[in-house]
């Protein structure tokens, strides 16, 4: 009871003092974007997200476009003051003034959940874990994966979904690309250790992207909770693997965590434990949570769509027939997967991007499309003010084009999108040969 009394009593003097912190330090600015911040600290974040969850994360970008301006509004989420740049001149200007007039941001989300992450830019970890991981980050790294993934892939339909009247897909398609990253990332196979240790990563992937109020019930609480204990899971496994290391019993190359421990950065420094920790646990959550994501609705479209299912089908079939009986899939097999690519480039990039944008922060007072940004704002673009705009597709809510020139075509719009922003579905492109 004391401790109700204690969260009511905080709850209250947040609502009660922000509002009039937010009258005496107001912005000097007159020429803001137009829109509304919502309530005190916690802004339209609930509307933000809600969209998502209800399946339409397109309805925020869409109906403030509509309401305010199609190329610039102003809002509030996860705490922050923020201008939402759209289309794709928006999505230019934003990429083309990196570091110049904009960088990278964090939400404080993910800074309390990655601490190690606060000790440096966004800009600085990026550069550092290109420049120390080159031979695991460039495409022809994957190469080497297609008949793990295969392998994998086809244990897994063996044991989640033969005999199967009926299966619920996301929660098996997370399973396995978790499974996947374990393997390629730590070389852990053991499905008892993966099943323990994938538990709490649901629970600190929801806090990443919430509002940042630690308090018990809160899905932020549960994130931080969840980030420690995968934290001294992952010191855990460090530490075995630096003893293995030491007495010949892993292999500096062998995976991303062996790499981490031996590799220096450019000034000849290590990290440090925590360090690597929280940079295995950023790849392990960014290499199978958005890849299950694509897959789940891949199996979507595709049940709703039996035209392109079976031109899906009709090409994995051609290419199981080149094969011999227990081969596994190689590069050139998912090279000739073309219109299964295209089909997986659409849902993947436009229909249902599990990307839905990301965060920039205003390095100095400037102004776009007529408005004053300043300094310390928040920016934020959206796929879904270019990806769902009848501007660039005459049906944006229409499924899966039907035929391939079509589709080409539907993919080739630019929308000035930063290399990186989109990510190769080429582990999922293995299930459709079953």
């Amino acid at each position: 009871m004391e401790l109700f009394f204690l969260i009511a009593l905080t709850i209250f003097i947040i609502l009660v003092s922000l509002p009039i912190l937010a009258l005496l330090y107001r912005p000097s600015f007159t020429n803001l974007p137009p829109g509304k911040v919502g309530l005190p600290y916690i802004g339209e974040s609930m509307e933000f997200l809600s969209t998502g969850w209800k399946g339409h994360p397109e309805k925020f970008i869409s109906d403030r476009m509509a309401k305010y301006s199609p190329q610039i509004f102003r809002t509030s989420i996860l705490g922050e003051e923020t201008a939402v740049v759209c289309g794709a001149q928006g999505n230019k200007f934003l990429f083309s003034n990196e570091n110049k007039l904009v960088t990278a941001w964090w939400p404080k989300s993910i800074l309390k959940l990655f601490p190690s992450s606060a000790q440096s830019s966004v800009l600085a970890e990026g550069m550092r874990m290109r420049k120390m991981l080159p031979n695991f980050l460039k495409p022809e790294a994957l190469q080497r994966y297609i008949g793990v993934m295969d392998y994998m892939a086809q244990k897994h339909f063996e044991d989640c979904w033969e005999g199967k009247e009926q299966v619920t897909v996301y929660p098996l398609a997370k399973f396995y690309t978790f499974t996947v990253a374990c393997k390629v990332f730590l070389s852990l196979d053991d499905p008892k250790k993966v099943k323990k240790f994938s538990a709490p990563f649901n629970d600190m992937a929801s806090g990443i992207f919430s509002i940042p109020i630690d308090l018990p019930g809160t899905a932020f609480h549960r994130g931080i909770k969840a980030s420690k204990i995968i934290r001294n899971e992952m010191l855990a496994m460090i530490k075995q693997r630096r003893k293995d290391l030491a007495e010949n019993k892993a292999s500096p190359m062998q995976d991303i965590l062996s790499h981490m421990l031996v590799a220096t950065d450019e000034d000849g420094q290590r990290l440090g434990d925590v360090g690597i920790a929280d940079k295995i646990i950023a790849l392990l959550i960014g290499g199978h949570d958005t890849a299950s994501a694509s897959i789940t609705f891949v199996v979507k479209f595709l049940s709703e769509l039996p035209e392109i299912y079976n031109n899906v089908l009709k090409e994995q079939l051609e290419i199981l027939k080149s094969k011999e009986p227990g081969d596994l899939l190689n590069w050139d097999d998912i090279q000739k997967m073309k219109y299964s690519w295209n089909v997986a480039c659409e849902v993947r990039m436009r229909l249902a991007p599990p990307l839905q944008g990301s965060f920039r922060e205003a390095l100095h007072d400037f102004n776009y499309a007529g408005f004053s940004i300043p300094k310390g704002w928040k920016l934020y673009w959206s796929t879904h003010s270019t990806h769902k705009s009848p501007e660039y597709f005459p049906q944006p809510e229409s499924s899966i084009l039907q035929d391939s020139k079509d589709q080409g075509q539907h993919l080739t719009h630019s929308f000035h999108l930063e290399e990186g922003q989109g990510c190769v579905l080429e582990k999922s492109m293995q299930d459709w040969r079953y």
